[in-house]
């Protein structure tokens, strides 16, 4: 399906997901217009509506959902900054001035900050409930932030930042309990036009401007899989992660869109977990079984050494002496 919108090329969307991988139910902006998609993968409607409160704001450079789909914020090139409620279309956060132009922005795990990035190589933090700005990320001041990205794993609260320094490019990573950068790293070793962290947390995606991506382990911040001159020549303008699967999907001005399978080790599937759970069950009942066939038990206490000689009808019908009448004479008689 090719969605066009009367000549006009779209300069940014935004994708709520609603249903699983291949069962469609989703929305997104194109413009400030809103398609909404429904059906399956091979019957697919499109519906068009019209969004009030953005009826008259120009182009808008990003886009983004929070991650409980509550809230939907918009960035303009005007550096105009609109947080809306989803889907009553409430505005809640209208600030006129928050950027010379935007560049990008990205909701938290909890939807509880934004983050936003400026053309002029500033970055904001906002509290998306109402709008009110919390800090600006301290940068040195040859030193720009472009693209930034939320962690998604759910135990390292972090905020991942492309900082471009002449012609110098890191990844640095900011703690978002203090808001102080921890460190950084190079990874992609090239200006990055497109940032994506996986639904797991489990990855951060880089592309750069010439056509490469790179896809990082989070938890040791090194290269797993790198695709070199994948978008030959041409910056890579969108990248996301597929839900289900180590693949991710980038798109190009010139080359269009495509998909890559990443070289990562697969993930552990919820059968698999269940079979080794068995099987290590299944182990520890047969170890147990070796074990107590091969030990002694309470009732069988291994015999000394002078009884090992001794034949087993002496232990169950008694000594065979015992019989002699005489032995009782051995103790003489009795004073009664």
């Amino acid at each position: 399906m090719v969605i066009t919108a009367n000549n006009y090329f779209p300069l940014s969307i935004a994708l709520q997901h609603l249903g699983r991988l291949f069962l469609w139910n989703e929305i997104f902006l194109v413009m400030c217009r809103l398609f909404e998609l429904y059906g399956q993968e091979t019957n697919l409607k499109l519906f068009v509506k019209d969004l009030p409160p953005l009826q008259d704001a120009g182009p808008q450079k990003c886009l983004a959902f929070s991650v409980d789909g509550s809230r939907f914020a918009t960035g303009g090139v005007d550096g105009h900054l609109r947080i809306l409620e989803w889907p009553s279309l409430r505005v809640i956060v209208d600030e006129v001035r928050a950027h010379k132009s935007f560049r990008d922005m990205d909701f938290s795990l909890d939807s509880e900050f934004l983050a936003s990035t400026s053309t002029d190589g500033s970055a904001r933090i906002w509290k998306a409930e109402d709008g009110v700005p919390l800090m600006t990320l301290a940068r040195n001041s040859d030193e720009k932030i472009e693209l930034c990205r939320f962690s998604k794993d759910g135990t390292k609260p972090f905020l991942f930042c492309t900082v471009q320094k002449d012609d110098k490019a890191v990844t640095a990573v900011y703690d978002i309990s203090t808001w102080n950068k921890i460190g950084h790293k190079r990874l992609l070793r090239k200006s990055a036009s497109s940032m994506s962290v996986s639904l797991d947390g489990k990855y951060l995606a880089l592309g750069s401007k010439d056509g490469d991506i790179c896809v990082v382990e989070v938890k040791k911040m090194e290269i797993s899989h790198w695709s070199k001159r994948l978008h030959l020549g041409t910056s890579i303008a969108s990248l996301e992660f597929c839900p289900g699967q180590r693949v991710v999907l980038t798109s190009s001005s010139q080359w269009g869109a495509m998909v890559t399978k990443l070289s990562v080790p697969a993930d552990w599937k919820e059968w698999q977990i269940y079979l080794l759970l068995l099987g290590l069950f299944l182990a520890s009942a047969v170890a147990f079984y070796i074990f107590f066939r091969n030990s002694d038990s309470f009732w069988n206490f291994p015999l000394a050494r002078e009884q090992q000689t001794r034949p087993k009808t002496d232990s169950l019908l008694g000594d065979a002496q015992s019989d002699d009448p005489n032995v009782w004479n051995a103790f003489g008689p009795l004073d009664m």
